[in-house]
């Protein structure tokens, strides 16, 4: 954490960063990774016959987009809650635009936290997850 989260205020966006496009690469990559090898998410014919236009990126995938914005500016040891809502579908070829806006700082047991409400986004302003996360503050400078 840096001097200027010390500062941070409500209102301020301190999370802020795009991914993508998503590639299918990316996709059997995560499929690997996280054990999740539903067809859905990496084969066309199977995601047309169940009424989708193409396959589609795992929600978990996005959400580990907006986790790895968030850590680029709160290390992990500061991270007290993160959770998220799946809003809607998000397609391949999709570029995602996390972000992290304060709406409160708070005092819970002596320690200094910023709740940020959080949204990932697609290129054409969907929203694609929305949650929240609580962060703890450094002891620096009190805005």
């Amino acid at each position: 954490m840096s001097t200027t989260t010390a500062a941070l205020k409500v209102g301020d966006t301190p999370v802020s960063r795009s991914y993508g496009p998503i590639t299918r690469h990316e996709l059997a990559l995560y499929c690997g990774a996280s054990g999740d090898h539903n067809p859905i998410h990496v084969d066309s014919d199977f995601a047309k016959a169940s009424g989708f236009p193409d396959v589609f990126t795992h929600g978990m995938f996005v959400m580990a987009r907006l986790g790895m914005a968030l850590n680029a500016v709160f290390p992990t040891a500061a991270i007290r809650e993160y959770g998220v809502r799946f809003a809607s579908i998000t397609q391949v070829g999709a570029r995602i635009t996390c972000e992290g806006k304060v709406t409160a700082i708070e005092e819970v047991n002596g320690e200094r936290r910023a709740r940020l409400e959080l949204t990932a986004r697609d290129q054409n302003n969907d929203v694609k997850l929305k949650g929240e996360a609580v962060v703890a503050l450094p002891q620096g400078d009190r805005a």
